[in-house]
């Protein structure tokens, strides 16, 4: 078999061993391997990338919102596909919430990832610490500003400091890209509408979060946000028993519960006349 990781995989699809395809990776990753599936005929799920929007209404409650921001943009250094990434806040309570998530994230500790006083693990590698750099860097250049954060953390490893962005505009290249890192972008809006339509303008549709204390109004907004799943007052997760997967360029398919179960079942028919 070839060494090289693509011609490897196309190997593996097109053994008539496999049935059933299911990737996790990137955008690239899953056109060649969805491409693959498809020629030899095989059904596929692809998760890809997500650019999560956290919409905070303005009647939520800011202990709830902070928390969930919190954990939503840091679990795992901000290395997961459905962590919260772009902060929708109504302007009403923008400034309320701003000052208080950007203080719960200067109080993270940077450390080892095994001692339990860290709160702030490392990057996965140095050319993914040089990658946010250098997107930061972009968004920077063409007029966002850094409310806290953006450099590398003087210690060894791959430490970033969380970050938070704003003044992002749609024309500054952020605008529509993932960070794979602790690096929150906060976008003011002016009202429900103008929530939704920012959070659907996005090439991605992995998951989302709405925060307010009107559960029906949360259950409405969530109906209109063009994602794979919407969860209320609580950032995006998973777990077995709920269906997990996106839409647009997130991919397609379920993992998890009945759902994706079912996604590699072939059903079949057999008929007795009567």
């Amino acid at each position: 078999m070839s060494t090289e990781p693509n011609e490897q995989s196309a190997t593996v699809v097109a053994d008539p061993r496999v049935r059933g395809v299911a990737l996790t990776g990137s955008e690239r990753a899953g056109k060649a391997v969805a491409a693959e599936a498809g020629s030899a005929l095989k059904k596929n799920t692809m998760e890809l990338g997500g650019s999560d929007a956290f919409i905070v209404l303005d009647d939520a409650d800011l202990d709830v919102a902070v928390k969930w921001a919190v954990w939503g943009r840091m679990n795992n250094t901000g290395q997961c596909c459905v962590a919260a990434k772009r902060f929708i806040v109504h302007e009403k309570i923008a400034d309320a919430f701003t000052a208080r998530f950007k203080a719960a994230l200067e109080n993270l500790v940077p450390g080892d990832p095994m001692d339990e006083k860290t709160t702030l693990g490392p990057l996965c590698s140095e050319s993914a610490l040089k990658l946010v750099l250098g997107q930061i860097e972009a968004a920077v250049a063409h007029g966002a500003h850094v409310v806290t954060g953006g450099r590398r953390i003087d210690r060894p490893g791959y430490f970033l400091q969380a970050t938070i962005l704003d003044n992002i505009n749609r024309d500054n290249p952020a605008f529509h890209q993932e960070f794979f890192a602790p690096v929150a972008m906060i976008f003011r809006v002016p009202d429900e509408q103008s929530a939704i339509d920012l959070a659907n303008d996005s090439p991605y549709g992995l998951g989302g979060s709405v925060i307010t204390t009107d559960i029906e109004r949360g259950r409405r907004v969530a109906a209109q946000i063009e994602t794979g799943m919407v969860f209320i007052n609580r950032s995006t997760w998973t777990a077995p028993g709920l269906p997990f997967g996106g839409v647009k360029n997130s991919g397609y398919g379920r993992e998890l519960s009945s759902l994706g179960i079912e996604e590699f079942i072939n059903k079949k028919l057999v008929h007795i006349p009567a």
